[in-house]
């Protein structure tokens, strides 16, 4: 096994004790380094159980399972390999008791807290023109992630509008409490604070691990910085993995300062180096290199291919946004139609969600397949929302933003004057919903009303004591036929293509259901409601080749990371698209990040890279002159006044950037 390693990846995989930072630039091999690491500690003598892999998706952590599990050779017991996220379900489930809510609490995803974040503003009376439910649960979000509470957030407020918010934050926490439910960022908050008030609760999670693996350590926020040291603070069994040349998700709470300050952390920890690159060209490579040193607060670290030289990366400048998107479609169809590539081969990278309208119409003109990742997720389709919360709500009665989905899907007879007044008499009495709808329905009088209610009262009851006793899958399938959920599909979308796309969507769903069923030692609904509310995270069909559908894609800098495609174009290559404005005009790093993206995109490259820019982009309903990126500058590109492919700075050694020339942007 170790003969396969080169001689970095093996010191990295037997250094097997005390603190470890290791240094992976792209397309180096981590995640083998990682895997390799396990198996090694197993082999030597570690049990399993104690070995806790942690990384941020949950693509890669089955990933990082399946080829542990392929290299142990083993049945039986496995390491832990989880997200962030998931460890924290777990140990929540075990300890939240201590916290005062219910160990089979909801997990609450964004619609569910804007839906609740709308009730929430609408009772302290706090206009849309200054805070929408969304910019709430944007701002409840960053101050969850710093791991300030409501008290704390009042206390900073300066503002009417944060001084609304921190109210607000107070009022949604307790409600979410109420409905005994937690949102994405509680789960590492409510840990935090377990680890920090109970230090049983910590001592006993801790001594659960006796090894610790973080991958992506650069994207790390301060709350699963805290929960990391908590865990290892005794052993000190901790090996982290990362590149903070790659550290791009700031907007999310990650900060850098993590991985660059390991060592500070702790003193004793060893570093190993990753820096033979597997994926790219030693031209692509180089222009990766020539980029990033601009950045000065990093780990020193300098890729070199195992592969040759390559094709030399090009820069091509467009009048307009227009031309730009039609000669690199142009492009990209004849080497299809020639069948010198396939689709699958092109990635169109670009910073901000509208850049893609122009390519996609260019390739609908040129009729070719192409995807764009990180359009309406599955899980935010109404059919998916409508299945999810009845399992929920079987999970959970108590979940109020499932239970008020459900009432009415599909229409039962509950009028919204009916639960309004049932919905006021649960906050008069401070009791959850679902409680007062069994009383409503216990009441004596047969109008029609009480009848509806009773009836869904009883339906669920009936189907919670199914799912204790029954496959889970099976019992979902037998609700779904009760409720009739295809007739009613069927009512609303006459259009037989997009009803039978959404009771497709159903189908995709019971799939999925099924699939964890089959994977789980001792399935359950509980476990599956959890799988799917953290699957939603990171949940991206069709991405690539790896899709059913051999297809061009389109897809944005932040999504493209931890991917790879032998064709690369990196479009919008401008002063305000990249580096982003905002980052323009921001102090501090911002632009430094920016600097980091513009490298992630680089280095997704295996074969080829085109960057294109445009000199002139619409706004305001006018075309208005744009400024080449400072970042082609510091790759040593000169950008030329014609229409034409740039001088690429890997035929002068040691070129330095020109700036464009007078009249020119």
């Amino acid at each position: 096994m170790l003969a396969e390693l080169n001689p970095a990846q093996r010191e990295a995989v037997l250094c097997l004790h005390g603190p470890l930072l290791v240094l992976a630039g792209a397309g180096t091999g981590k995640t083998r380094v990682v895997t390799y690491r396990i198996a090694h500690l197993i082999k030597q003598g570690v049990p399993p159980a104690a070995i806790l892999g942690v990384t941020f998706t949950n693509k890669a952590a089955r990933e990082m399972q399946q080829r542990a599990r392929t290299l142990v050779g083993r049945a039986g017991e496995q390491p832990e390999i989880s997200t962030f996220h998931s460890l924290c379900v777990r140990i929540l489930r075990r300890q939240i008791h201590h916290l005062g809510y219910p160990p089979s609490f909801a997990i609450y995803d964004r619609a569910d807290q804007q839906s609740l974040a709308r009730e929430v503003l609408r009772e302290i009376k706090c206009p849309q023109a200054m805070l929408t439910p969304e910019a709430l649960t944007s701002m409840i979000g960053r101050w969850k992630s710093l791991g300030i509470t409501p008290q704390q957030a009042a206390a900073r407020a300066v503002e009417d509008r944060q001084h609304a918010a921190s109210a607000a934050y107070a009022r949604y926490q307790r409600a979410m409490k109420l409905a005994g439910a937690v949102d994405f960022d509680d789960l590492l908050l409510l840990v935090v604070e377990l680890f920090a008030t109970r230090p049983e609760v910590r001592r006993c999670e801790a001594a659960r691990y006796y090894h610790i693996l973080v991958d992506e350590y650069q994207d790390t926020n301060p709350l699963q910085y805290q929960i990391v040291r908590a865990l290892a603070a005794e052993h000190r069994n901790l090996c982290v993995v990362g590149d903070d040349d790659q550290s791009i998700y700031a907007f999310r709470g990650a900060e850098v300062t993590h991985i660059l300050r390991f060592t500070q952390d702790w003193p004793e920890a060893r570093v190993v180096r990753l820096e033979q690159n597997y994926r790219s060209t030693q031209a692509i490579l180089d222009l990766a290199n020539r980029l990033i040193v601009h950045n000065r607060r990093r780990h020193p670290k300098t890729l070199r291919a195992v592969r040759s030289a390559g094709v030399a990366p090009r820069l091509r400048v467009f009048e307009s946004g227009e031309q730009e998107a039609a000669a690199v479609v142009s492009e990209m169809a004849a080497r299809i139609f020639s069948r010198s590539a396939q689709p699958c081969d092109f990635a169109v990278l670009f910073r901000t969600n509208e850049q893609p309208r122009l390519f996609e119409q260019q390739l609908r003109r040129q009729r070719l397949p192409y995807v764009v990742v990180g359009a309406q997720s599955f899980f935010d389709r109404k059919e998916v929302r409508d299945v999810t919360a009845y399992l929920r709500v079987l999970v959970n009665p108590r979940d109020e933003t499932a239970l008020r989905r459900i009432i009415s899907v599909p229409p039962r007879g509950i009028g919204a004057r009916t639960l309004e007044a049932l919905s006021d008499r649960a906050v008069a009495a401070r009791q959850p919903l679902w409680e007062v709808l069994q009383a409503y329905a216990a009441q004596e009088g047969g109008e029609a009303a009480r009848e509806a209610v009773r009836s869904f009262c009883d339906l669920i009851v009936r189907y919670r004591q199914r799912v204790q006793q029954q496959p889970p899958t099976a019992v979902v399938v037998e609700l779904l036929s009760e409720l009739r959920y295809e007739q009613h599909l069927e009512r609303l979308y006459p259009q037989p293509l997009e009803r039978q796309a959404r009771w497709n969507s159903v189908q995709e769903l019971i799939e999925a259901l099924a699939a964890y069923e089959q994977q789980a030692e001792r399935p359950s609904l509980a476990a599956i409601v959890d799988e799917l509310a953290l699957q939603q995270r990171d949940f991206q069909p069709n991405q690539g080749c790896e899709s059913s559908a051999n297809a061009v894609v389109l897809m944005t800098l932040h999504s493209a990371k931890g991917l790879e495609f032998p064709i690369v174009y990196m479009v919008g290559m401008e002063e305000g698209l990249l580096p982003h404005r905002h980052a323009v005009h921001a102090e501090g790093t911002a632009i430094d990040e920016e600097r980091r993206l513009c490298y992630v995109g680089i280095t997704r490259a295996q074969n080829e890279l085109l960057l294109t820019m445009a000199r002139t982009r619409p706004r305001g309903g006018k075309a208005v002159r744009t400024q080449p990126s400072r970042f082609l500058l510091e790759l040593g590109f000169y950008v030329p006044m014609d229409d034409v492919e740039a001088e690429n700075p890997s035929r002068h050694p040691g070129h330095a950037a020109r700036p464009a020339r007078r009249g020119t942007p």
